[in-house]
């Protein structure tokens, strides 16, 4: 099925759905369809299982996606009966140590506290670091040996902040809609918003180094 067809399919239970929504899923990697020749992208009745699946968790269970993908990947195909088969709770929230999370992230005490000096990543007061730390200390730690260090991406918490506020503007007033509904919705615009900006960023830097890369 075309892109144009799923959704026909899923607007009857999902009004809401837009053909941007379902790029946006395929870019956080909760359906993969397939790609013509011609770049057209095609679904089969799986791809639209999983959607139905993540849409119905997102409304019934105000689930966010990183929690619909982790049940994804555990569950078998083909899905069935989507709204039985989502779960109640979501798993518990990535709670680390500092020393766990030195050890998970590859990262050097020193290089931690650097990042903790130039406000990249914090703990939690009596909550340890979360998954959002852990993935900031891994991606430095990998910059790290290309010879990236932590006072080089200053300029990333900077822009960090900016778009802290003007996110904040766009979905402060979807918070303060119909109680849970209203801040999940909430939650995906903010992920959709890092996601697309996030994709924009890699396209300058590409556009910026095609010259050095002679393309």
């Amino acid at each position: 099925m075309s892109i144009g067809e799923v959704l026909a399919h899923l607007r009857g239970d999902f009004p809401d759905v837009t053909i941007s929504k379902l790029r946006f899923l395929e870019t956080e990697g909760l359906v993969e369809p397939r790609r013509t020749p011609a770049g057209y992208r095609k679904y089969t009745w799986m791809d639209v299982s999983r959607l139905r699946y993540v849409l119905t968790a997102q409304r019934d269970q105000y689930l966010p996606l990183r929690v619909i993908r982790e049940h994804l990947a555990t569950m078998r195909e083909p899905l069935t009966e989507v709204t039985d088969s989502v779960p109640a709770e979501a798993p518990a929230e990535i709670r680390l140590t500092r020393e766990e999370l030195l050890s998970k992230a590859g990262l050097t005490e020193a290089a931690l506290k650097a990042l903790e000096d130039h406000g990249l990543l914090k703990s939690r007061p009596g909550a340890g670091y979360d998954a959002d730390a852990l993935e900031v200390a891994m991606a430095a730690a990998r910059l790290g040996e290309f010879g990236v260090e932590p006072r080089h991406l200053r300029a990333y918490r900077a822009a960090a902040d900016r778009e802290i506020g003007l996110f904040s503007q766009l979905v402060t007033p979807l918070t303060r809609q119909n109680g849970p509904a209203g801040r999940a919705r909430a939650a995906d615009t903010v992920h959709e918003l890092a996601a697309l900006t996030q994709r924009v960023h890699a396209a300058l830097v590409r556009a910026g180094l095609r010259e050095i890369l002679g393309k």
